[in-house]
């Protein structure tokens, strides 16, 4: 028996290599990508988690937990004995072991150590008094001194002999940023205030050092060890007095000195994250553990190793919380796509599938009809369809571990699977459908005369009512409404490893863009055949055969062949989403790139702009514009002088740079100063400054002392000059000579040269252009992954369409092949077999085109009041309202239809040319299988 089944198998590939080979393609392509979504979606979740830290500042990210000094009522020697390295050290190593996982302390960036807490005023004559206040320093006994500086001058700081409390003098070292700030040197004595009135602590400064990694934790936990601060006094001066603070680095060794300064020293330990081992799959946990060491159980046991009033304090909560926030705006979206894209590939595998069973539909009952039982007869589809399949998915497997580097494997196997287990059981499956009743002769389903059966009116009507609540409950909730942070990994299916998973409602509401796209297809499928019976009959009328033929032909398609119109329209539905999405991330970037600059490039100076600049500026290459303002940013309004941002411009100019813009288009004479000079100047008003003020005539203090009148005239949410939502614009004409002084320019043009406005604008002024800032908003691991997700399922979706129409037609090939044949020997011509060819397989592309097309702009139609693409495009503190809303985008509607068109076209009449090519001799032979 087993050498019967190998037999069967080694018959079945030899018989259609072919078939077997574009099998064997498929499979691989879809299991490589099926597998490698999960480790995509791990590799820039972890990435743009990794990145939100390390934007953060490693000093937000680190642990920090203090005790104060040891019990005052304790003998002098056992408080300094608990200052000691030694003392720390045991400590450190025990709250090493209080960190819950999966949090990880990167050892080599933490330390511990004491210091003076609050700075130590010093009165030193060579320190700057920069307002006649002396400066103050805090001491410093760190651990790891040594290792994470580099010595520019003099020697690391010592500990000479036993130091106390007492100890009248002890060694320093400063950072270079210190010593230049402060005025030290290598040699200089710093006195410190001491416990005693009538005597100070020397600190003699005994090196110079620079920081190895300055952004590293080591130093950024407490800036101050490396870069000095100069501190403004609360004030209600103009100019509040200031004074310089700096940080003195002591020996480890020489922390007990700090018991005779004037305040109580504090010892503290900081555990630094190891980003590398931070995973997005473990943001709930690791939220947890910080909220432990925070306030829960690690704190008691941070407690119980040091000091009853031990705290622990980090900013790492506040960074995974936004964090955590970005990633579930951004997840849904992206579970959008995946869910597309898988769904797209399990239509073309079970159309390959389908369509192998209607190809074989004779050999099947012939078997059936010679007493193979179903059981039998699945089973052997099974395995024929394994010995390709499988190795095939193995080969795609490896392919995606080997392409896409990630910790985790489990979901990107078991992805490949899940498409292996379709790919072997879409054959079989049908086939037992199709032969479950034994006939002689397959029976003729032609497409044209076959009625749906009640099970199938039953299960599309079940389908569209699923849709309809898809599709309600997303417009209702939006894409991201549903259970927090569901994160983009639950798109893969890895909803439970990834912390909170997705209700099945959420991912029915990811289904909604598919669902949209099989319900018309399902409707095309039913309508089908009605064009071809209404064109049959009158296409018998014409003089020529072709068109009547072609539409019989298309008429007589089989009906499981409509499979592939369901493949077409799902895929290319998701195309023209997917499509749609891109272009609205980019053009909401674009847009509030647009918002926060206001033109295409903006140069604004404090006070005045340089003489002579905007002839220079508008002399530039690509430079179509420049247009100047005078904006006053400290105006103000109002009994209580409420702040209010005020521009003066030339009114023809402005109103022409907002209607190039889009932002608060208006007539210009409505903005020109009246011919009375007493008469208030008109403004054009933001709707907040508008609903405050009324139309009245109010007063408007400027910044240099001077009043003007104005009157609301128009109200508009935007305007070029001002970012934000609070403005008036005024003619510049009505303002005093020196509010009237140009200190902002506009900039439009294409392709600006950022570093030559930078060259022209000088150091008085800043550029900021509008294609640097968009650049900007694209920086995030997350968006951008997520972006890379959106741009493979467009590809994936048009690829599949493409592919789902080429074995539809080859799987007709053989047999269109034989009816040229038969039709040349009657005298048709070659140029009447092309025709015939395209003709035929133009109803059921043309359909799928225009079906595809008109579905991918009904559905988002349907869906853009619950899609908000603004997490995907911008960073949540750039976000315009409005900016991130879902447009169709007619390139991503009319590119994937037309493909399909032009492919149906080309490949048939490249089968026509090639079967003129061949001959009809071979064609034309009796017994041959088609």
């Amino acid at each position: 028996m087993h050498a019967v089944v190998a037999s069967w198998f080694r018959v079945r590939l030899r018989t259609a290599p072919g078939a077997a080979a574009a099998l064997a393609v498929l499979v691989a392509l879809t299991a490589c990508l099926a597998a490698a979504l999960p480790r995509t979606l791990d590799r820039y979740e972890d990435a743009g988690l990794r990145r939100a830290v390390a934007q953060a500042g490693q000093g937000r990210g680190t642990v920090s937990v203090q005790a104060p000094t040891p019990d005052i009522q304790l003998p002098a020697r056992q408080q300094e004995r608990a200052l000691l390295p030694d003392a720390l050290s045991r400590q450190y190593t025990g709250l090493l072991g209080t960190v819950p996982g999966p949090l990880t302390v990167d050892r080599g960036q933490s330390a511990y150590g004491v210091t003076t807490g609050s700075g130590l005023a010093v009165f030193d004559p060579w320190i700057p008094r920069p307002s006649g206040l002396p400066a103050k320093v805090s001491l410093f006994a760190q651990s790891g001194l040594a290792e994470h500086s580099v010595l520019r001058a003099g020697r690391l700081p010592r500990a000479e002999g036993s130091v106390t409390g007492r100890t009248g003098a002890v060694e320093a070292a400063v950072s270079e940023a210190t010593a230049r700030s402060l005025h030290i040197q290598v040699g200089s004595v710093v006195h410190v205030p001491n416990t005693s009135a009538d005597t100070v602590l020397a600190v003699r400064v005994t090196g110079l050092l620079a920081p190895r990694a300055p952004d590293g934790a080591y130093w950024s936990a407490r800036p101050l060890l490396r870069t000095p601060a100069l501190i403004q006094v609360p004030s209600q001066d103009p100019e509040p007095p200031k004074y310089w603070l700096g940080a003195l680095l002591l020996a480890p060794e020489a922390a007990p000195a700090l018991l005779g300064t004037d305040v109580w020293p504090v010892r503290y330990w900081q555990l630094a994250p190891d980003t590398r081992a931070l995973h997005a799959r473990d943001l709930g946990a690791l939220r947890s553990a910080v909220a432990s060491l925070e306030s829960g159980p690690g704190l008691g046991r941070a407690r119980a190793l040091t000091d009853p009033a031990t705290q622990t304090g980090t900013a790492l909560d506040d960074v995974l919380g936004s964090y955590d926030r970005l990633r579930s705006g951004v997840g849904p979206l992206v579970s959008v796509a995946a869910v597309g894209g898988a769904t797209v590939a399990l239509v073309v595998l079970l159309m390959a599938g389908g369509l192998a069973a209607d190809r074989r539909r004779a050999e099947l009952a012939l078997l059936r009809a010679r007493g193979a039982s179903l059981r039998v007869l699945a089973g052997r589809l099974t395995a024929e369809t394994a010995v390709v399949a499988v190795p095939a998915g193995a080969l795609g497997l490896g392919a995606a571990l080997l392409a896409v580097a990630a910790a985790r494997a489990a979901w990107s196997v078991a992805a490949a699977t899940a498409v292996t287990a379709v790919a072997c059981a879409a054959l079989p499956l049908r086939a037992a459908l199709a032969h479950r009743t034994v006939r002689l002769h397959a029976p003729r389903q032609d497409a044209a005369a076959v009625r749906p059966s009640r099970r199938r009116t039953v299960a599309e009507l079940t389908l569209l009512v699923i849709a309809a609540g898809a599709v309600e409950a997303l417009r209702r909730r939006g894409v991201s409404g549903g259970s927090g942070a569901a994160g983009a990994a639950d798109a893969s299916g890895a909803a439970g490893a990834s912390g909170s998973g997705s209700g099945s409602g959420d991912q029915l509401m990811s289904l909604a863009p598919v669902l949209v796209g099989v319900i018309a297809a399902l409707l095309l499928v039913r309508l089908y055949p009605l064009p071809l019976r209404w064109l049959t009959r009158p296409a018998a009328r014409l003089r020529g055969a072709v068109g009547h033929l072609s539409l019989a032909r298309a008429g007589r398609t089989s009906a499981s062949a409509v499979l592939p119109l369901l493949a077409l329209l799902t895929a290319l539905t998701t195309a023209a989403f997917g499509g749609s999405v891109l272009t609205g991330v980019a053009q909401a970037r674009d847009r509030t790139a647009l918002l926060a600059v206001g033109a295409d490039a903006r140069i604004e100076a404090a006070v005045e702009l340089p003489a002579g600049l905007s002839g220079t500026v508008r002399g530039m290459p690509g430079v179509r514009a420049a247009t100047e303002a005078s904006v006053d940013y400290r105006a103000k309004t109002g009994p209580n002088l409420t702040p209010l941002k005020l521009a003066g411009v030339a009114p023809a100019e402005y109103a022409a740079l907002a209607g190039r813009t889009g932002l608060g288009a208006f007539p210009a004479q409505r903005l020109r100063r009246p011919a009375d000079r007493t008469a208030p100047l008109p403004a054009l008003a933001s709707p907040s400054s508008a609903a405050a003020h009324g139309t009245g005539p109010f007063t408007v203090q400027l910044s240099d002392g001077a009043t003007v009148t104005v009157r609301i005239a128009l109200v508009r949410d935007r305007t070029p000059a001002v970012p934000g939502t609070d403005f008036l614009v005024v003619d510049r004409a009505g303002l005093s000579g020196e509010s009237a002084r140009p200190s902002t320019l506009l900039v439009t043009g294409d392709h600006l040269d950022a570093a030559a406005l930078r060259t022209a604008a000088g150091t008085s002024a800043a550029v900021q252009v509008r294609a640097a800032e968009r650049a900007r908003y694209a920086d995030s691991p997350l968006q951008s992954g997520a972006e890379r997700v959106y741009a493979a399922a467009v590809a994936a979706g048009a690829g599949y369409a493409v592919l789902a129409l080429l074995l539809a037609l080859l799987r007709a090939a053989p047999e269109r092949a034989a009816l040229l044949a038969r039709l040349r020997t009657m005298g048709l011509t070659r140029a009447q077999g092309r025709r015939l060819l395209v003709l035929e397989s133009l109803p059921q592309a043309l359909l799928a085109a225009a079906g595809g097309a008109l579905t991918g702009w009904a559905t988002i139609r349907l869906l853009s009041p619950g899609i908000d693409l603004t997490a995907v495009a911008v960073p949540p503190a750039a976000a315009a309202a409005g900016a991130g809303a879902l447009r169709a985008d007619p390139l991503s509607l009319a590119l994937p239809a037309t493909a399909v068109l032009l492919l149906a076209v080309g490949v048939a009449v490249a089968q026509a040319w090639w079967t003129g090519r061949r001959g009809s001799v071979r064609e034309l032979r009796a017994g041959d299988a088609r």
